[in-house]
């Protein structure tokens, strides 16, 4: 299928997939001629992308056209919508339509149907924080794609020290690689340690302070990760997911259920082996401790949406939560 939907806020695993689409697609000899990248938010440039990509390519190669930030699977007025179905019918196989945007698309529109229909659709959305087996999995890929060789606890310390900044991990990545100079045994966790700065500290650090009743850690996790320009909102995400995941798995634990897989599956754990570190975390705490943070955190919610000052809101919600797991 020559036409595709990337869409995330993960810039940088985006712009990686548009690089390998392009030196994929595009002869570098006749890229001039057969690469064009327009503004997807205006009727003219999308007019004239869809006349490019309805074009024969020049020379050897394919065609790669561009249409960037494109509002059209959030609005499409009827007219681009008629061009917009007629341009993918007839896409000939040698050109390339690419259609990118931040935003998630409005499945309710018409333009959203037609463009799921007919291009190959790709989420490059940052993976949630608490998704730690995701994050692995990512690094994994990332070493792999840089040739580096990382044991399992050194991939886990990366994580711990990246993040979801998948931009960061290649980088971190990329100097790894020089140090390592091709050397067969794999980086452990204690060289990550020396050479990654573990600056970007994440809300899953937060969290885990808070489940300790230790309020002063994380008032200043807080601060750390405010000064990192980490969206409140997001924060207040993570917090909640892992909270909730926590009261899943100690539900199920005091109702009886001891099979890893089934709890894994109710808590929506993607990797049976993490419930046996879960299980470590919420031992001392009961299941209606935990269920009691999730209004608080709802609350929080609420007031970010609602404007209130973020950091005082953040510092307020992140106290009373350390003094319900103090006391717990």
């Amino acid at each position: 299928m020559p036409a595709y939907f990337y869409w995330g806020e993960d810039d940088y695993r985006l712009s990686q997939a548009i690089r390998m689409l392009r030196q994929r697609v595009v002869d570098p000899a006749w890229e001039s001629f057969n690469y064009d990248k327009l503004s997807g938010d205006a009727p003219e440039p999308i007019r004239q992308a869809f006349n490019q990509a309805l074009t024969p390519p020049f020379g050897l190669g394919e065609r790669l056209v561009w249409l960037a930030d494109t509002s059209l699977a959030q609005r499409c007025p009827d007219d681009l919508l008629g061009e917009l179905e007629r341009t993918l019918q007839n896409l000939p196989a040698s050109s390339h339509l690419l259609f990118t945007s931040r935003s998630k698309p409005d499945g309710r529109l018409k333009s959203t149907k037609t463009l799921q229909k007919h291009t190959s659709v790709q989420e490059f959305s940052p993976i949630p924080p608490w998704k730690t087996d995701e994050l692995l999995r990512q690094v994994q890929q990332l070493a792999k794609e840089a040739q580096v060789s990382l044991s399992p606890d050194a991939a886990e310390r990366l994580v711990e020290a990246v993040g979801n900044d998948s931009r960061r991990a290649a980088m971190e990545l990329q100097k790894l690689s020089l140090y390592a100079d091709g050397r067969r045994p794999a980086i452990e966790a204690a060289e990550i340690s020396r050479l990654v700065t573990a600056s970007a500290h994440n809300s899953l650090q937060l969290a885990d302070a808070i489940r300790e009743g230790n309020s002063s850690r994380a008032l200043g996790l807080v601060a750390e990760l405010l000064l990192q320009n980490e969206a409140p909102l997001r924060i207040c995400a993570t917090l909640t997911g892992q909270f909730r995941t926590w009261a899943w798995v100690k539900l199920l634990l005091e109702s009886g259920e001891r099979d890893e897989k089934a709890i894994a599956q109710a808590a929506e754990v993607n990797n049976p082996k993490q419930i046996y570190f879960l299980r470590k975390k919420v031992e001392r705490h009961s299941a209606e401790t935990l269920l009691q943070a999730l209004p608080i955190l709802l609350k929080l919610e609420i007031a970010l949406k609602r404007g209130a000052e973020e950091t005082a809101a953040l510092q307020s919600a992140v106290v009373e939560l350390a003094a319900l797991c103090a006391s717990s």
